[in-house]
């Protein structure tokens, strides 16, 4: 079985990070984490090819050796999705499609055989047990929690790490908060569960030794939101890795402003090597920032 897992384009955003992309000759920001750890997921007989559209174009060849395609995507690609439909469809190819974007709206893209959504540690297995039973049903749904000790790590073999800015790793999935704006906590729940130390660095080694990036991005939704595992666990596992990895790229992720609230946690991620930190500011009017319900930051 070929599998072929497409990554939509991604329109101009923030996140594109496109000067510093610029700057570093890269080609985007980052790999696509959620299509690789698919990639894991399914059978080890199985070959499997990653077309990142954001780095590299989808060509007839690709198209034509292909006998299933994967599409994950967030909003921001939702363009570059029905492009990318419309295009499978005149080869009549089948279309496996999951991540946020269909989660959310799967009602509105024709043309798409097979969705397999939410958490797909879950229902992707259900959906290969059918596929190879000959009755693959049209949509796979879950209200479950995965349990991120068997996330696999992702098939970084796969991609050319040294196109993109930053590698990827995800330490947590979950928020506690509540904003109305931010649908992680549909899509993922209010308990932020974790990985192991052992997990990370399992995956940290495998990143630095397949690419040459600028920065290695723990791409959580709130890195501190468990913030008891990370100080007593994965901090002080980050900073003995460092210290046998010293010349390892630093590190960036993204967390709620009261990061700032336990000196000795920022301190001991200076130490582990974060280097550049996102957080969130929507507004410095305290009444507007009420009304978003996000009391933190």
């Amino acid at each position: 079985m070929n599998i072929l897992l497409v990554y939509p384009e991604i329109s101009k955003s923030i996140i594109q990070f496109t000067d510093m992309v610029k700057v570093a000759e890269r080609k985007s920001a980052f790999p696509p984490l959620g299509l690789l750890t698919i990639a894991s997921l399914l059978p080890k007989g199985w070959n499997k090819k990653l077309v990142d559209l954001n780095t590299a174009p989808l060509t007839e060849v690709d198209i034509n050796w292909a006998d299933l395609v994967f599409i994950s995507a967030m909003n921001v690609q939702s363009n570059s999705v029905r492009e990318l439909i419309k295009k499978l469809n005149q080869y009549d190819k089948t279309i496996v499609a999951g991540g946020p974007l269909f989660t959310h709206e799967y009602n509105e893209y024709d043309g798409i055989e097979h969705f397999v959504l939410n958490k797909a540690e879950i229902t992707l297995p259900q959906f290969l047990t059918d596929l190879k039973n000959g009755n693959p049903k049209h949509i796979y749904k879950s209200t479950e929690f995965a349990d991120v000790h068997k996330t696999p790590n992702p098939m970084w073999e796969l991609a050319n790490l040294d196109d993109y800015l930053y590698a990827v790793v995800q330490y947590s999935r979950g928020c506690p908060y509540l904003c109305n704006f931010c649908d992680v906590t549909a899509l993922f729940g209010r308990k932020p569960r974790v990985k192991t130390p052992e997990q990370i660095i399992k995956e940290l080694d495998s990143l630095i030794s397949q690419g040459n990036n600028e920065q290695i991005l723990f791409a959580d939704d709130n890195l501190i939101g468990n913030k008891n595992l990370l100080k007593k666990e994965l901090l002080p596992a980050l900073i003995k890795w460092r210290e046998k990895n010293p010349y390892a790229p630093g590190f960036a992720t993204q967390v709620t402003i009261n990061l700032v609230d336990d000196e000795e946690r920022a301190k001991l991620m200076l130490e582990a090597g974060f280097r550049h930190i996102l957080v969130g500011i929507e507004s410095i009017d305290e009444e507007k920032t009420k009304h978003t319900a996000k009391y933190v930051g």
